[in-house]
């Protein structure tokens, strides 16, 4: 399946329930106070940490291939009375309204563009979309594979409804060579009243350091700093790093 289709239908549904970590809003409040506003979170799912940056009143819009996960998060903030903008648009085909002093992704986002070409193509859109010196943040994280006890063990919660929740790693691929982790997830939804199960590849990219800065420059982009997510410098052996980058003269 197209890579920008995972978080659709039942995926979408069960994302919330079943996510095994939550994005610490901090570094992003942090660094959209520093970088300036408007802002844009690129891959901002269902609203974390959107939502908690716009509770905040900072100016921030979203954008996110998955328009289930958009209507989940227009329900969140509907819920909350908050207004927030949000496009549902691919990455790598940004075509917004305005341009923006800021621009960041959280957590993995960026590793799920499938490739060098998909990536480059990504960061010349943020390119087109910042201001003259704005700053864009962009977390790469190299994925581990998947131990071999937790492959079939199933993550479960229980819906509203009294249906059963269940995620679990069916089976996984990883080619060094292609920087690329496929693992194929199932999800199911278990109730008396009828059930859904579905399996889907989840597609992970990693880049080089390099390699990721060598796209960058392609894109117009200068590297203005890399570190760890809690702002401190980074090795050059980190696997889990916050680069910065800025607009090219």
């Amino acid at each position: 399946m197209d890579p920008a289709d995972f978080y659709t239908g039942i995926v979408a549904e069960l994302y919330g329930p079943l996510k095994s970590v939550t994005q610490d809003p901090e570094p992003y409040a942090a660094f959209v106070e520093e970088a300036g506003s408007p802002a844009l979170e690129l891959g901002c799912g269902d609203g974390e940490p959107l939502l908690e940056l716009r509770r905040r009143g900072l100016d921030v819009d979203g954008v996110d291939s998955s328009p289930d996960m958009l209507d989940r998060l227009r329900r969140r903030a509907a819920e909350e009375g908050l207004h927030v903008a949000v496009f549902h648009q691919r990455m790598e085909a940004l075509d917004l309204p305005r341009r923006y002093a800021a621009a960041f992704l959280t957590g993995p986002t960026f590793n799920l563009l499938p490739d060098d070409a998909t990536a480059l193509a990504a960061l010349r859109a943020i390119r087109a979309h910042l201001t003259e010196g704005g700053t864009a943040l962009v977390p790469l994280h190299l994925p581990a594979p998947t131990p071999a006890e937790d492959v079939g063990r199933a993550r479960t919660a229980t819906a509203p409804d009294g249906a059963e929740l269940r995620v679990r790693v069916v089976a996984e691929n990883r080619d060094e060579h292609t920087r690329t982790q496929t693992t194929l997830l199932r999800y199911e939804r278990l109730h008396s009243s009828g059930s859904s199960v579905t399996e889907r590849p989840w597609v992970l990219h990693w880049y080089t350091r390099d390699g990721f800065e060598t796209l960058a420059a392609v894109a117009g982009l200068d590297v203005a700093g890399v570190t760890d997510p809690q702002g401190a410098p980074a090795s050059p052996d980190a696997y889990d790093v916050h680069v910065r980058l800025r607009t090219a003269g």
